[in-house]
C-alpha cells in the first residue's frame, strides 16, 4: 500500500460508518489524519469507531445530511475541537427503489434527491465556508457511473448523481484560487449495504456492464480518494475520477 501523507490534517466523512465511507476513513487514519465520522445511525457509528480507533484518532457525530443547519454545526464543532477542517468526503447516499420512473411517487423522488444531491451541496457549502478562511481544503464527492450513463429503473439515483458531478465542477471553479480542490469519483457498484436496497435483477444488470467482470472493492475507492484529499493533489480540481472498472465511455 502506498503511503499518503495526511499527517496533521482534519477530515470528516459522511456515511463514514460503513461501505466506501468506512474504507476511506480507515485509509485516512492510516495516513495520519484525524477523522470524524458523520452518520445518522448511532448504532453503526458506535460499532465503526470501536474498530477504527485502532488505526488513529477518530470521532463521531450524528448528522443528517438533509439538515443544513445541523451539517454546518457539526462542521464547526470539528473545527473548534481539532483546530481546522482540511478534508471533506461526501459519501452518504441511498439507492432508492429499483423501478420504472413512472412508478416513482413524488415523496420517493424527493427522498433520493434530498440525500444524494442536496445533502452533498449542504456539506460542500458548510465545508467551503470554513476552508475559505484557511485558504486550503480538499473535498471529494462520491457520485456514480449512473450519473454519467443513467441506469434504467434508477432515475432518481442517476439524476442525483449527475447533479453531484455538475455541482462538483461548478463549486470547484468558484474556489480554485484559494487552494481548495473539489473533485468527485464515479464508482461502479461496490458490494456494500446499499445492495440491500436493490433487486438481484438490478445487481446483475450492473455487474454485466463492468468489463473487469467484478464489483469495485471499497479499498480501491479509498486508495484513489486518499490521494485526492492530499496536499499532493495541488492542481487538479473540478474533475470526475472514474472507478467503473472500464464501464465508463467518457
Amino acid at each position: 500500500m502506498n503511503q499518503i501523507d495526511l499527517k496533521g490534517r482534519v477530515a470528516y466523512v459522511t456515511g463514514g460508518a460503513q461501505g466506501i465511507g468506512y474504507a476511506v476513513a480507515k485509509r485516512m487514519l492510516e495516513s495520519g489524519a484525524k477523522v470524524t465520522l458523520f452518520d445518522r445511525d448511532a448504532t453503526v457509528l458506535e460499532s465503526a469507531v470501536k474498530e477504527l480507533a485502532a488505526f488513529g484518532e477518530v470521532a463521531t457525530a450524528i448528522v443528517d445530511v438533509t439538515d443544513p443547519e445541523g451539517v454546518a454545526a457539526a462542521m464547526q464543532q470539528v473545527r473548534d475541537r481539532d483546530g481546522s477542517l482540511d478534508i471533506g468526503v461526501n459519501n452518504a447516499g441511498i439507492a432508492g427503489d429499483a423501478k420504472p420512473s413512472w412508478e416513482y411517487s413524488p415523496a420517493e423522488w424527493r427522498e433520493v434527491i434530498d440525500i444524494d444531491l442536496n445533502g452533498v451541496f449542504y456539506c460542500c457549502q458548510a465545508a467551503v465556508n470554513i476552508m475559505k478562511e484557511q485558504n486550503y481544503g480538499r473535498i471529494v464527492n462520491v457520485a456514480s457511473i449512473a450519473g454519467k450513463e443513467g441506469n434504467p429503473n434508477a432515475t432518481a439515483y442517476s439524476s442525483a448523481k449527475a447533479g453531484v458531478i455538475a455541482l462538483t465542477k461548478s463549486m470547484a471553479k468558484e474556489v480554485a484560487r484559494q487552494d481548495i480542490s473539489i473533485n468527485c469519483v464515479t464508482p461502479a457498484a461496490a458490494k456494500t449495504r446499499i445492495f440491500d436496497q436493490i433487486t438481484q435483477e438490478h445487481i446483475d444488470y450492473m455487474l454485466e456492464k463492468i468489463p473487469r467482470g467484478r464489483f469495485l472493492k471499497v479499498d480501491e475507492a479509498a486508495a484513489m480518494m486518499a490521494w485526492l484529499v492530499s496536499e499532493e493533489n495541488s492542481f487538479t480540481t473540478g474533475a470526475a475520477f472514474d472507478l467503473s472498472g472500464g464501464r465508463a465511455t467518457y
